[in-house]
């Protein structure tokens, strides 16, 4: 592996930031930038007294990446209002989670955290009810595909994405955590009745702390999600750091892990958060977790040590995209028995292979000239 990237350094020891000359501003911006982290990096900046001394070219731009995480925020909470409202004559109890969680509980892990879409958890026996609620307020599957449909609907634990008809949002409805087809099945009633009220909107809930942790480990390390790997490791540190100063949580978190079936998820991101970010843990938990044997250990270590590092030549050594490869292929494996599996990828690779659509193309277009940008600002 290359040196450590600026990228960690930076969310490590931000204050070694001040000896960075413009060429280093100039990578370490597009290691963020690659990493979905620019408006995550002003926030930790601004939070350590730090932005004054970055120097003014690198300075516009996480400025600019503050105001668009500003305008995504209040866009989150709006989007939540809709939602609410859409189902709140259902009475049907409805948990946000990952980063609408973040944002509308307030918590630190929300600074600076842009997303795509709002994914929200609802019984099992309710989502035809709430999908046919949202679609009557103009939200509507985005998969026409008959076999997407049928993926979706009969394996997976979530309704094919829905898109908002006039402001184009995607919501994500769950019922569950992990896939039906997945080997481990963590119970979604235990963690809707362990979950948390929120004050504003009030019939709107979020995951308790413990289920919250392990649901992004669970995302990250079982689903196998890595375009914004980092990110998602660093929501993993500051969940940590927020919810561990309770003395109690270290133990409710291994103790909920194994209820859930979820201490292998767990043990990686403990792992990782505490190597490539250096989280602070108790050293009691790390020890009551039951890891893979060392064989298999060295070869994830190998794996994720590259493969969460934002994908970006500069973070990258000639190993890094077999680590991805293989950790999707992992991800594939934990989600569905081997036959299954293989009659899905079959049918994914030569029956309905997915198309590269026009909007690809311009957001390709529009990170080739933000690039160019960058590049002749800081030539100046």
């Amino acid at each position: 592996m290359k040196a450590t990237p600026l990228i960690l350094t930076a969310f490590r020891t931000p204050e070694a930031l001040a000896d960075l000359y413009l060429a280093d501003w100039d990578l370490l911006l597009r290691q963020a930038r690659r990493g979905g982290l620019l408006s995550s990096l002003h926030a930790l900046l601004a939070e350590r007294g730090l932005l004054d001394k970055v120097p003014e070219q690198p300075r516009r731009h996480l400025d600019w990446s503050h105001a668009v995480f500003e305008r995504h925020a209040l866009a989150v909470q709006w989007e939540v209002t809709q939602i609410r409202r859409a189902l709140e004559q259902t009475g049907i109890p409805v948990i946000l989670l990952k980063g609408a969680a973040y944002v509308m509980s307030g918590l630190p892990t929300a600074r600076g955290r842009i997303f795509s879409d709002i994914d929200i958890l609802v019984p099992k026996e309710t989502v035809n009810q709430v999908e046919a609620a949202l679609m009557m307020q103009g939200w509507a599957t985005t998969h026409h595909d008959a076999y997407d449909q049928h993926y979706y609907r009969t394996w997976m634990h979530e309704l094919p994405p829905m898109q908002h008809v006039r402001r184009m949002t995607v919501l994500d409805v769950h019922h569950a955590i992990l896939p039906e087809t997945a080997a481990i099945h963590p119970d979604s009633a235990k963690l809707i009745k362990a979950a948390t009220k929120l004050t504003q909107p009030g019939d709107l809930a979020v995951l308790a702390p413990a289920d919250m942790v392990l649901h992004a480990a669970c995302h990250l390390f079982h689903e196998g999600e890595l375009d914004n790997g980092l990110r998602d490791l660093l929501d993993i540190d500051s969940l940590l750091r927020h919810f561990g100063a309770t003395p109690s949580f270290w133990h409710d978190l291994t103790g909920r892990a194994a209820e859930l079936e979820l201490t292998r998820p767990l043990f990686y991101a403990l792992r990782y958060a505490a190597r490539l970010l250096q989280t602070p843990l108790p050293q009691a938990t790390t020890a009551g977790l039951a890891g893979p044997n060392a064989a298999l250990l060295a070869l994830m270590d190998m794996l994720y040590t590259r493969a969460l590092l934002p994908d970006h030549p500069s973070c990258s050594d000639h190993l890094s995209a077999i680590a991805r490869q293989l950790l999707y292929l992992r991800a594939n494996w934990l989600r569905m028995p081997p036959v299954l599996l293989a009659r899905h990828l079959f049918h994914k690779a030569f029956l309905s292979p997915d198309k590269l659509r026009e909007s690809d193309f311009e957001k390709m277009r529009a990170n080739e000239a933000e690039g160019r940008t960058i590049s002749r600002k800081f030539r100046k």
